[in-house]
């Protein structure tokens, strides 16, 4: 996916309830309850073969090859608890917001004879729940990591750098070089 896409996996598998089944019996079980009963989807879902998965059922099974217990995990978190997650998010996207911690390059453009050379920053900054709601909004449509890219600049340069219109108003941010970005809003 991207950094920002997954940060925002992350933060929503943070909501679970419920841990996640952890052995694949478990988790193949889970899938093929999901999908109803049908082990050719989760076979397509995974990448393998149904026997496969019927495998995996009757125990005949027990560890996956490293790279199908990550699709395994995968496909596991992308269907658990979907309303706790549904209610996490419309929680972050209505009233709370959402935290960001990132350490990324942030250049300005802004008024001639202020410097506009990018530097690493640390920042912990909370935002507002109508950036949290374009965040998910975009990532549900499925926009890309670019898009996502673009919501975050925007919500930091409102309200770190602008500090809610309290100042730098012609200020534009560029966030370049992520190193990396956590999300939170549990």
């Amino acid at each position: 996916m991207g950094i920002i896409g997954d940060s925002l996996n992350r933060a929503a598998a943070a909501t679970f309830t419920r841990p996640i089944p952890a052995s694949a019996g478990a988790q193949v079980r889970f899938l093929v309850k999901h999908e109803k009963g049908s082990t050719r989807v989760v076979a397509q879902r995974l990448g393998v073969s149904q026997r496969t998965v019927e495998r995996y059922l009757t125990g005949q099974i027990k560890k996956p090859r490293p790279d199908l217990a990550d699709r395994l995990m995968t496909e596991v978190r992308r269907d658990w608890q979907p309303m706790v997650r549904k209610r996490a998010r419309k929680q972050a996207a209505t009233a709370t917001g959402i935290t960001v911690e990132t350490r990324a390059r942030f250049g300005f453009t802004a008024a001639p004879g202020t410097t506009d050379d990018g530097r690493i920053r640390l920042i912990t900054q909370h935002l507002p729940p109508v950036y949290a709601d374009r965040l998910f909004t975009a990532q549900e449509a499925g926009a890309g990591e670019q898009e996502l890219q673009n919501v975050v600049a925007e919500g930091l340069q409102e309200v770190y750098f602008k500090d809610g219109g309290r100042r730098a108003n012609d200020l534009l941010v560029e966030f370049t070089d992520i190193d990396y970005l956590d999300t939170d809003y549990a």
